[in-house]
């Protein structure tokens, strides 16, 4: 799958479920938060790992340097939701800060970054991204990928990209 297309698959996803875990509660609450969490794991991590990296020009290196400023502010806010009771009044301000960060990012990935990265890639290029980035995917989802985010913003805490 072309890289840019399973983001934006991905992106679709993340909206879908801070919508379905507004509309929850109880067991239901917590399982759908743990989905949104591990798929922002995944997804962050795929990005980080064969993405930017893959897609970083003199033409994107500040969009891709902005994008792992957010994903690490991002982590940030997702610890310390894993870390809050979803019954927690805090949980909701929590989450709708974290829903804020995700909206903004994919906003600008998908105005910004994405457009220029369809113009300095090639197809095959980004379909080659896309199969390293769906194979990571694959090996992360089996072992709860949510649990690798606090020690990642402790990690990310003061290394540059």
């Amino acid at each position: 799958m072309n890289a840019i297309d399973m983001l934006k698959a991905q992106h679709r996803q993340v909206e879908r479920l801070f919508d379905d875990i507004k509309k929850a509660a109880g067991e239901e609450k917590q399982r759908l938060f743990y989905e949104l969490a591990d798929t922002l794991a995944i997804h962050t991590t795929i990005e980080e790992r064969h993405f930017y990296p893959a897609v970083r020009r003199s033409q994107t290196e500040d969009l891709v340097d902005e994008s792992y400023e957010e994903h690490l502010e991002a982590k940030r806010t997702l610890a310390e939701l894993l870390d809050t009771n979803i019954d927690d009044r805090s949980f909701s301000e929590l989450l709708s800060t974290l829903e804020e960060q995700i909206t903004n990012h994919v906003g600008e990935e998908e105005d910004e970054l994405f457009p220029a990265v369809d113009k300095l890639i090639r197809a095959d290029q980004l379909e080659a991204i896309g199969d390293q980035m769906s194979q990571t995917a694959a090996e992360l989802a089996d072992h709860e990928p949510r649990n690798q985010v606090p020690a990642e913003v402790l990690e990310d805490a003061g290394t540059m990209h």
